[in-house]
C-alpha cells in the first residue's frame, strides 16, 4: 500500500505534532497535521502502544472533520505511536498511512481531555438564558439582589452601564466609507457606534430580565429589533468591517438569548435568521476561508471565535444544526492549537496590547463554554502561566516598556489588562496576579475615556459576573524572592529582568526580545532589541505613537528596525514588510538567559537575530547581542557582527528627551530619573554620535498634535567584525551613581571589568573570533 502524501510543514501552518521532540505539556496529547487537500477531507486517526498497531491495541477514531484531533480520553504513561489516513469514500477501500511518529506520554501531566462530539452537550439545556447565568442561577441571582442591591456591584452596573441607555436615541445604521474605501477615523467610529449598541441590548436586556422589568424588555427588544433591520450584508457585514460585525453579531447573541422568552413567534424567528446569518458569515471566514487550523495565525479570525462564535452558537445551539457544527470547531480548536501565539510559559508573541484583547474575549467565552457546557478549558497548561506575560512584561507603573503595536503605547498598563490578569487570580489563587490587577485600578482612573476601552469592553459588566463567579484573592506584593529575577518566556523568545516590581519609585525593569515570531502580525522588527525603565521614568523606550494599524507611523516607523533600540547595519534593519512567510522568517532566538546571585547579583540574556535580517543584509553572517544586568543597577550590552564584506554599524536608541552627546557618551535627562551611557569598547574604532527627533517617512499630518522623541544613532566605521560594549546606568534624579571599568585587551578577546559605587565588580569577556 503507498504512503499517504504529506505536506511540508512550514513555519506559518500547523506541525505534525506530537512527535519524536515532542515535549507534552497535558494528557491527553493533541494530534496535529497538514491536510494533504484543500478541500474537505475526513480523517482516520490510530494510536497505539506498539508500531505494529495490532487490532486489539490500537484506537481508530473514524471520521474526524478536521486535521486536529483532542481524545477524550486520557493516556497511560508510556510511549505510543500514531498515524493518520483520508477517510474512504467507500467502506473498505484502501488509503495509504501516514508516517508513523512516535511519542512519550510522562506522569503526572495536567488533565485536559476533551468530551467527544457524540455526547458533548448532552447535558446541556434547550431553555434560555445560557450565556453566563442559567434559568437556576438566574433564580438564585434574583434572590441574593433582592437582599444586597449592591450584590456583585450591581448597583453601579445599573447606575452607570443599564440607565444611560433607557433614555438614549437608537444608533443609527454605519453608512459606508467614501467610494467605499476604508478611512481609519471612519472605521472607528463605526466600531464604536456598534460597540454602544452591544452595550445598549446586552445590558438592557440582561438587567430588564434579572430585574422583571418590563419597560426596560421593552426597550431592550426595541433596540434588538431595530438592529436586526440592518443589512447583513451591509456596512456591518464580516468583510465590510469586521469590528463592526463582531459587535453586531455579539449584540444579537447577547439580545437572542436572554430576550428569548420575550419575543413574538414572529420577532424570535427573525431575530433568530439574522443572528445566523451574520454568524455564517464568520464561521464561513474562519473555517473555509481564512482556515485557522491550517494556519493559525490570524490574529482577527482567531479572535472571533471568542467574540462571535462562542456566545452565537451558545444561543442557537438546539435550534440551529449548523451552530453546533460551528461550536464544535470553536472548542476543538481551543482544546488543540490555541494559542498561536505562545505556549508553556505563557507568553504572548503579539504583546500586552494583544494579549490583553485577545484574552478579553478568550475569557469571556471560556467562562461562557464552561458555564454552559462544563467544559473546562482554563485547565489547560498556557492559561496556567499566561497571567505572568503582563506580570513581567508590561508591569504596573511601567510606560513605553514593552513590545508590539500598542493602542495604549505612552499610557502606564491599562485596566483591561489588570482585569484580565484578576481572572487568573481568581482560577488559580495567585495573589501576585491580585496584586497586578489592584495597582492598574488605583492608576487608572478615567479608563472609560479611553477608545481603547470604550469602544471594547464595560467595566462594570465584567466587575459584575467577575464578582459573581469567582471568589475573592489576597494580594501579595511582588517583593525580592516572591518574583522571577530573570523571566524567560521560551515559547516567545522574550525576557523581563526586574529590580523591586513592588515599588514604582525603585523599581528597574530590562526587557529584551528576539523571537521566533518574527514580525509577523503585530509583532515589529525588534529581534535583539531591548527596554529600559527605572525608578518611574522611560529611558530606552518603545517609540513612536499610536496612529492606526497600517498608517504611515505604523508601517514606516513602528514596525522598523530603525524605531527599536537595535542595530541597522549599512542602514538597513531586520524584513517588517506584508510578506508573511517573511515575517516569520525574519525571526530571532534566545539561546540563553539565566540569574545569579553571585557577586550581588547577575542577570544574563544571549539573543542571536541573525535570520532576521537575512533578507534585507545577505552578507550578515552573524548578529549575537548579549544583556547583562549587573547588581540590580546598571545595564552592560555586548554585540557580536560578522559580515562576508565590509559593513557600517549604527547603533540606536530612543528616548523621551534630548540627549546630551559627547565623543563616546550620551546622557538621557528625564523627569524622575537620568541615564549615563557610555561606549566602553568598540572593535572599528571610534564611533560617531548623532541625534534627532523625526519620525522618518512618516505622513506630517499624522503627526499632528504628538510629541516629538529623541532617537540616538552611533555609528562605526566600515569592518567585517564588530564588537561593541555599552554601558548604561539609569538613576534616580539629583542621585549620581557611578560605574568605573578597567579593559585588558588581549589577542584572543577584551576582558572588562566594571565597578560600581558600592566596590563590586563584575567581570565580561568579549570574543574577538567568530
Amino acid at each position: 500500500m503507498n504512503k499517504l502524501f504529506e505536506p511540508l510543514s512550514g513555519k506559518l501552518s500547523v506541525p505534525y505534532e506530537p512527535n519524536e521532540q515532542t515535549m507534552l505539556l497535558e494528557n491527553p496529547p493533541r494530534f496535529t497535521w497538514m491536510p494533504a487537500r484543500l478541500d474537505d477531507d475526513r480523517y482516520v486517526l490510530q494510536y497505539a502502544m506498539t508500531d505494529s498497531f495490532d487490532e486489539e491495541q490500537t484506537v481508530t477514531v473514524q471520521s474526524i472533520p478536521y486535521n486536529l484531533y483532542t481524545p477524550d480520553h486520557l493516556f497511560a504513561p508510556g510511549r505510543y505511536y500514531w498515524r493518520y489516513s483520508l477517510q474512504p469514500e467507500v467502506e473498505g477501500a484502501q488509503i495509504g498511512w501516514s508516517e508513523t511518529r512516535s511519542f512519550i506520554v510522562p506522569e503526572q501531566l495536567p488533565k485536559t481531555p476533551l468530551r467527544a462530539r457524540a455526547d458533548r452537550y448532552a447535558e446541556t439545556t434547550a431553555a434560555h438564558p445560557r450565556l453566563w447565568l442559567g434559568p437556576e442561577q438566574l433564580s438564585a441571582f434574583r434572590s441574593e439582589l433582592a437582599k444586597d442591591e449592591a450584590y456583585c456591584g450591581w448597583d453601579a452596573f445599573y447606575e452607570q452601564s443599564v440607565k444611560p441607555w433607557l433614555c438614549r436615541e437608537l444608533v443609527a445604521e454605519p453608512e459606508r466609507y467614501p467610494d467605499n474605501k476604508r478611512v481609519a477615523k471612519l472605521w472607528r467610529k463605526m466600531y464604536m457606534d456598534c460597540q454602544e449598541t452591544l452595550y445598549a441590548i446586552r445590558h438592557l436586556s440582561v438587567a430588564g430580565v434579572i430585574m422583571q422589568d418590563e419597560e426596560m424588555i421593552e426597550k431592550a427588544k426595541s433596540w434588538l429589533l431595530h438592529v436586526i433591520r440592518w443589512d447583513t450584508e451591509g456596512t456591518t457585514s464580516r468583510d465590510y468591517n469586521d469590528e463592526a460585525a463582531f459587535r453586531i453579531a455579539g449584540a444579537v447573541a447577547w439580545g437572542y438569548d436572554w430576550l428569548h422568552g420575550y419575543l413574538s413567534d414572529e420577532e424570535r424567528e427573525a431575530v433568530r435568521a439574522n443572528l445566523f446569518r451574520r454568524t455564517e458569515q464568520v464561521a464561513q471566514h474562519v473555517i473555509d476561508r481564512s482556515k485557522i487550523h491550517h494556519v493559525p495565525y490570524d490574529s482577527h479570525a482567531v479572535r472571533s471565535l471568542s467574540s462571535v462564535l462562542t456566545p452565537a452558537c451558545i444561543a442557537l445551539l438546539h435550534e440551529e444544526p449548523r451552530a453546533q457544527e460551528w461550536l464544535d470547531y470553536t472548542l476543538e480548536y481551543y482544546s488543540c492549537l490555541y494559542s498561536p501565539w505562545g505556549g508553556e510559559d505563557g507568553g504572548w508573541a503579539e504583546g500586552p496590547l494583544y494579549w490583553t484583547t485577545g484574552l478579553a474575549f478568550v475569557i469571556d467565552a471560556i467562562n461562557l463554554i464552561r458555564g454552559y457546557t462544563a467544559i473546562d478549558l482554563f485547565k489547560r497548561p498556557f492559561f496556567a502561566k499566561t497571567g505572568d506575560f503582563p506580570l513581567y512584561c508590561a508591569s504596573p507603573g511601567t510606560i513605553r516598556a514593552s513590545f508590539g503595536d500598542q493602542s495604549f503605547l505612552g499610557e502606564p498598563t491599562s485596566l483591561k489588562t489588570g482585569f484580565n490578569v484578576r481572572q487568573f487570580a481568581g482560577l488559580s489563587g495567585n495573589g501576585l496576579y491580585q496584586w497586578f490587577y489592584e495597582q492598574t485600578a488605583a492608576a487608572d482612573k478615567d479608563a472609560d475615556s479611553k477608545f481603547y476601552n470604550y469602544g471594547w469592553w464595560d467595566f462594570r459588566f465584567d466587575e459584575l459576573l467577575y464578582r459573581h463567579d469567582y471568589p475573592a484573592v489576597e494580594a501579595i506584593a511582588p517583593a525580592e524572592g516572591a518574583i522571577a529575577p530573570v523571566k524567560w518566556f521560551r515559547d516567545i523568545g522574550w525576557v523581563a529582568m526586574h529590580h523591586r516590581m513592588d515599588d514604582p519609585q525603585e523599581h528597574i525593569m530590562l526587557l529584551a526580545k528576539s523571537s521566533r515570531y518574527g514580525s509577523i502580525s503585530h509583532s515589529h522588527g525588534d529581534q535583539n532589541g531591548f527596554l529600559l525603565h527605572a525608578y518611574g521614568e522611560p529611558l530606552a523606550i518603545e517609540s513612536g505613537h499610536y496612529v492606526a494599524f497600517g498608517s504611515t507611523m505604523h508601517m514606516n516607523w513602528r514596525r522598523q528596525t530603525r524605531s527599536t533600540n537595535n542595530l541597522l547595519i549599512d542602514g538597513l534593519g531586520q524584513y517588517a514588510g506584508k510578506n508573511k512567510v517573511q515575517c516569520m522568517e525574519a525571526s530571532g532566538n534566545i539561546e540563553d538567559a539565566y540569574y545569579s546571585a553571585e557577586g550581588g547579583g547577575r542577570g544574563f540574556a544571549r539573543m542571536n537575530a541573525t535570520a532576521a535580517y537575512k533578507a534585507n543584509v545577505p552578507y550578515l553572517e552573524r548578529y549575537i547581542r548579549e544583556l547583562y544586568f549587573f547588581n540590580q543597577g546598571y545595564v552592560v550590552i555586548v554585540d557580536y557582527v560578522d559580515l562576508s564584506q565590509p559593513g557600517k554599524l549604527d547603533w540606536l536608541m530612543h528616548t523621551m528627551y534630548e540627549m546630551k552627546l559627547s565623543e563616546h557618551t550620551f546622557r538621557v535627562r528625564g523627569k524622575a530619573a537620568d541615564m549615563d551611557g557610555r561606549f566602553v569598547y568598540c572593535s572599528s574604532g571610534s564611533m560617531t554620535l548623532t541625534q534627532h527627533d523625526q519620525f522618518t517617512d512618516v505622513d506630517p499630518v499624522e503627526l499632528e498634535g504628538l510629541d516629538n522623541q529623541w532617537h540616538l544613532s552611533a555609528s562605526t566605521n566600515a569592518a567585517t567584525s564588530h564588537r561593541i560594549v555599552t554601558l548604561l546606568v539609569p538613576m534616580k534624579k539629583g542621585e549620581e551613581k557611578y560605574v568605573s571599568y578597567f579593559l585588558d585587551d588581549q589577542d584572543h578577546g577584551v576582558h572588562i571589568y566594571f565597578t560600581n559605587e558600592h566596590g563590586i565588580t563584575q567581570k565580561i569577556e568579549v570574543s574577538k573570533a567568530y
